[in-house]
């Protein structure tokens, strides 16, 4: 079956859906059960908004570098990745499996003052448009079809466009941390990973470069006891790789 035909069906997985949608209405909450993703935001906020400067030629200072950009966010959850793209100046469209998900995010919107489309269902929600930034941030480990699903985020860049994905490296270190150590003590819900779903850098770029675009070299995300979560060269905990159409 080819990857296009396989996303047709559906990228998404019940349980995968259900279990994050039991933790939409704790979402925004930086002490709850996403406390991890509100830690990691920063960083990877970080890491978008350098992005965009280096691709589209901003020289990150200015507040609205998305200024007449149409972005899409994959596997949105209640927003924590979708309002700050939507500040950057973007006409931003959130994608989430989880419904729950996507009622919080939109009431979050409303009361932020955002106008943000959000949409419940896999990334073939969006079949057949093109954005000019697409993110889709810890989200490819847990669909159905690794393979469909990065095909389905390759054909939703429009020609000039940006991709942007990250996921946890198939290591003992990330089997260690994020696993045996993060859900074991209660710092990642318990059943939010499955190790055998996670994705190497090699095996994720040739899935995107299946997709018709250039992949960037990975740019690792570590975590330390005393800076917490950062950039770096290792990645062999979690990486961020960067894609363009020409």
């Amino acid at each position: 079956m080819s990857p296009k035909a396989a996303v047709a069906q559906s990228s998404v997985v019940a349980r995968e859906a259900a279990h994050f949608g039991e933790l939409a209405a704790d979402w925004w909450n930086p002490h709850g059960s996403s406390a991890m993703l509100h830690r990691l935001n920063p960083v990877r906020l970080g890491f978008v908004r350098a992005a965009i400067d280096s691709h589209w030629g901003g020289d990150g200072l200015g507040f609205t570098p998305l200024e007449g950009k149409t972005v899409l966010d994959v596997g949105c959850g209640a927003g924590l990745l979708a309002e700050p793209l939507a500040r950057l100046g973007g006409r931003v469209t959130g994608v989430d499996a989880a419904p729950e998900n996507i009622g919080a995010a939109s009431a979050h919107a409303a009361q932020s003052g955002l106008s943000i489309e959000y949409l419940a269902g896999g990334v073939e929600a969006v079949a057949g448009r093109q954005f000019d930034l697409v993110t889709s941030l810890e989200v490819i480990e847990h669909v159905a079809n690794p393979a469909a699903f990065a095909h389905a985020l390759t054909q939703a860049v429009a020609p000039g466009g940006l991709l942007i994905v990250s996921t946890p490296n198939r290591t003992a270190l990330s089997r260690l941390a994020m696993i045996s150590v993060g859900e074991g003590i209660g710092l990642i819900p318990r059943g939010t990973h499955g190790w055998d779903k996670f994705l190497t850098p090699d095996e994720l770029a040739t899935h995107l470069q299946a997709g018709g675009m250039t992949v960037s070299p990975p740019t690792g995300l570590a975590f330390s006891a005393t800076h917490g979560f950062k950039l770096s060269d290792d990645v062999s905990l979690d990486y961020f790789l960067t894609a363009t159409r020409d």
